[in-house]
């Protein structure tokens, strides 16, 4: 096992693209360690590095004790699962599970015991003799798995490995790699541009935007204390709503309507009284806007009145859009879909309301899990 530490690593291409931007990040051992963030935010890149396939152009790169910058992949002591399995199709599941073994000329009694013994761990001992074509999407992801898994390495890389699979398959296979992990206690990078992913999985997550670290930190903390505008808005599924609103004393003017603040709030964030009578950027999880007939008194602080545009029934819950007339943030996501309007806005109700379409209706506003943000910087308000 090891600890794998990047320390100021730069990419730049030749065509001067700057794809990595001093990322400064320890990876613990037996550590699993997730990078996300939209597509083109360096995240697979940063894989790369640490694998071997991309050179670094400036800073450190260590796995253990060694710095890695200029040795070559095969002699790195990692094993990488790709997106697409890259398995053998003339080959068995397991020729494809020994093969690296057997490159490395190891004992051919040794390469038997290492390929069941992942087998068994993978529930794969029945497939053994088949061909990849003849597994299903799930099988040989596992194979690839499998494969990384017998060589006993100090790290495992993943890029984006659930990728291929349909959605049901995804949420099983992503419990029983963060199972295996756990089991094995392999320290683990793995890549995704999924948060759902990220934060099921990670022990910690690191959040890259534009080739910059944003933030690494526990799932749970991501989410409860984001570093900015742009890690609140990517973590957390719907997408925390931002708006342009301006705070005087205990009250938040949003658009045309206002929110009554309580004093827990400005005791956890004692930063936000330096804002009073400024503008301010305010974050609202959709878990706090609440059909105000069904909202518990604990969540309702206050209440704004708003147009329903758009329902979507879950059975847990319903995801009710509605507009406010309030100028929406650009968190700064290339990936985000967005074509509900620009005021739109998402609560997540109580499956009981009976809200519809085209009716006015009283949202209770949780003000206690409010989140505030500088306009200028976009950072969190809170010390």
């Amino acid at each position: 096992m090891a600890t794998v530490t990047l320390d100021k690593v730069n990419k730049v291409y030749p065509n001067g693209f700057h794809a990595i931007h001093d990322l400064d990040l320890e990876i613990k051992d037996t550590e699993f360690l997730v990078l996300v963030g939209p597509s083109g935010c360096g995240k697979s890149t940063a894989l790369r590095m640490i694998a071997g396939l991309e050179e670094i152009s400036a800073g450190d790169l260590s796995i253990g004790e060694r710095i890695v910058n200029d040795v070559e992949p095969k002699d790195r002591d990692i094993a990488m699962v790709f997106q697409n399995y890259a398995l053998y199709p003339h080959m068995s599941v397991r020729d494809n599970i020994g093969f690296s073994l057997k490159l490395a000329k190891t004992p051919k009694a040794e390469i038997n015991q290492r390929v069941e013994e992942a087998a068994r761990i993978l529930e794969l001992t029945e497939q053994l003799d088949r061909k990849p074509g003849q597994l299903s999407g799930g099988q040989r992801q596992r194979v690839a798995m499998g494969r990384a898994i017998v060589r006993q390495p100090s790290a495992f890389l993943m890029d984006e490995p659930l990728s291929n699979l349909d959605a049901k398959l995804r949420v099983q296979m992503r419990a029983e790699i963060a199972k295996l992990q756990r089991d094995l206690e392999v320290t683990t990078v793995y890549v995704t541009h999924d948060q759902v992913e990220a934060m099921t999985m990670g022990d910690r997550v690191a959040v890259l935007k534009d080739g910059y670290l944003q933030q690494v930190d526990s799932p749970q903390n991501l989410y409860d204390r984001p570093a900015n505008v742009f890690v609140a808005a990517f973590i957390g599924s719907p997408s925390m709503n931002l708006y342009e609103a301006t705070l005087r004393g205990a009250t938040l003017t949003l658009g045309s309507q206002t929110v009554s603040l309580p004093d827990s709030l400005f005791e956890a964030r004692p930063a936000l009284r330096g804002f009073d009578g400024t503008a301010v950027i305010v974050g609202i999880r959709p878990e706090d806007l609440e059909d105000a007939a069904l909202a518990p008194a604990e969540k309702n602080s206050s209440t704004i009145t708003a147009e329903v545009t758009l329902t979507e029934a879950l059975g847990s819950e319903i995801i009710v859009h509605f507009g406010l007339d309030a100028a929406r943030v650009d968190a700064g996501d290339p990936d985000a879909v967005d074509d509900l309007g620009e005021d739109a806005a998402v609560g997540r109700f109580d499956p009981r309301s009976a809200v519809s379409i085209g009716e006015s209706v009283e949202i209770a506003v949780n003000g206690r899990n409010l989140h505030f943000f500088d306009p200028q910087s976009h950072l969190s308000i809170w010390e």
